[in-house]
């Protein structure tokens, strides 16, 4: 190799040596770069990631806690209808300011009137055509919604043509700009945020009573269109705060996704309030923190879906209605009407060893001391050997039978509980037949199906009505 070649490949060979070499510092330093932003957005050393994280958890439980009264009073999808409707309010509002005085048209305070006012007036309109028509309510709210949102896009048309209008952040308002929202904002969310609750905690009662049984409240005496309006109006607060952070579009998501979620967790109103504002501050902070690891992706989107996640959560595991704990519930459900099945035949078995004429009942000595066996079970059931096995074992595991060799005898435990389980299935056949005229050959599935749900106050009731049956402690079986 000539010396003309010898220098180019040498420097070469260096860069690459550089480069391979400065690889390693360089991943360490990206590395570095990247665990001290999830540093800073976790211990929000960020003053904009405090303001915004501040701001949207507020109205994230604000409207949690709103949403839960317009869930139950099922007018979940009024807040879609003053978001959609408070758009054509915020391109007039910016139209007149711009006709009044060119430059003004981003008066935010402005905006928001009118994006109130708008939002009120779709709310109002809903209520109209609902009231005063035979029009439905989903349907008036589809006419109200799509109307509004078509004129709103009309005028965000005439507004970008405005020779003196500067509408480029106008859209901002439909699906949000978290990141634009500073101290002042902040302020504004939480003096109305505060506002917002202290006015549910107020009329907490009234707007219960409203939500449960409106016809009730109206006999009463109080106030139910005021009521129902004060709560439209509720949902028009929130929707004018969240228009900054979330936009008018998913602002819905706000109020609806919260408090479906807390109702897989709770049926109690205050709980659920409780629980709804408490996942609204979370999916909201979540959807906050989130953006800010990753700025390109718009918080208002996230906050939405992080709502969504807890709803996903909550429908799974809930204690109330999640799909889990309703699988679990029903096995346990099951089992328990199986083992009260079993007794039942075992006691029937007892029943005609001991007291072949039917017109006596098994004593508790004659109940311990039977003994049965698996083939008499299925005899007295359509249950399957494999069926039988293991109720036997679940039955055993719960200290009501007791392997006897190859035989099985009743526990005490087991003993009383068939006498009840007895007791309650031939009174509810004797109620069908004396009452409800059934006939005797088809009201033993009936009982079947009602007799392990059977509550005490009910029981009771059966044997003040049945009074010809109230000498025996177990009824005669109507098919003997």
């Amino acid at each position: 190799m000539t010396a003309g070649r010898l220098g180019p490949f040498l420097l070469m060979c260096v860069a690459m040596f550089l480069g391979l070499g400065g690889l390693p510092i360089l991943a360490a330093s990206v590395a570095d770069t990247e665990q001290s932003h999830l540093q800073r957005v976790l211990l929000l050393q960020d003053y904009n990631t405090r303001v915004v994280l501040l701001g949207t958890t507020l109205l994230g439980i604000s409207g949690g806690v709103i949403g839960v009264f317009m869930l139950l009073r099922k007018r979940s999808l009024i807040a879609d209808v003053v978001g959609h409707s408070a758009l054509p309010g915020i391109a007039m509002a910016f139209i007149l300011c711009e006709a009044a005085r060119p430059g003004i048209g981003r008066n935010v305070p402005l905006l928001m009137l009118g994006a109130a006012l708008a939002g009120l007036l779709g709310a109002v309109l809903v209520m109209v055509i609902d009231g005063f028509s035979r029009t439905k309510s989903d349907a008036a709210m589809a006419i109200v919604l799509s109307t509004f949102y078509g004129l709103g896009t009309a005028l965000l048309t005439v507004v970008q043509h405005l020779p003196t209008a500067s509408a480029a952040g106008l859209k901002d308002y439909l699906n949000g700009k978290t990141a634009s929202l500073v101290a002042s904002d902040v302020w504004v969310f939480a003096i109305c945020s505060a506002v917002l609750l202290f006015v549910t905690a107020l009329l907490f009662k009234e707007l219960t009573l409203l939500c449960f049984d409106k016809e009730f409240a109206a006999a009463e005496g109080w106030p139910v269109f005021r009521l129902d309006a004060l709560l439209t109006a509720l949902v028009v607060g929130i929707t004018i705060l969240g228009m900054q952070s979330v936009g008018l579009l998913l602002v819905v998501a706000v109020l609806i996704i919260p408090a479906s979620a807390a109702r897989f967790w709770s049926n109690g109103i205050r709980s659920l309030t409780i629980i709804s504002g408490t996942i609204g501050g979370l999916s909201a902070a979540c959807g906050t923190i989130i953006s800010a690891l990753y700025p390109r992706i718009a918080a208002g989107a996230v906050i939405v879906l992080s709502g969504t996640a807890f709803f996903v959560v909550s429908m799974l595991f809930g204690r109330q209605r999640g799909l889990i704990w309703t699988v679990l519930e029903a096995r346990r459900m099951q089992r328990r009407i199986g083992r009260h099945d079993l007794l039942r035949a075992a006691y029937e078995i007892v029943e005609a060893d001991c007291c072949p004429d039917r017109h006596q009942v098994p004593s508790d000595a004659q109940l311990l001391n039977a003994l049965f066996s698996h083939d008499q079970l299925i005899a007295m059931r359509t249950w399957s050997a494999r069926r039988v096995r293991q109720l036997v074992q679940s039955a055993c595991q719960h200290e009501l039978l007791i392997p006897v060799g190859g035989s099985l005898r009743l526990t005490p435990e087991g003993a009383a509980l068939a006498r009840r389980a007895v007791r309650n299935h031939r009174l509810w056949e004797l109620y069908l037949i004396t009452f409800a005229e059934v006939a005797p050959s088809r009201v033993d599935r009936a009982a079947d199906r009602i007799e392990h749900v059977l509550e005490p106050d009910v029981i009771r009731q059966l044997e003040l009505r049945l009074t010809a049956q109230q000498t025996a402690a177990v009824p005669q079986s109507p098919h003997d």
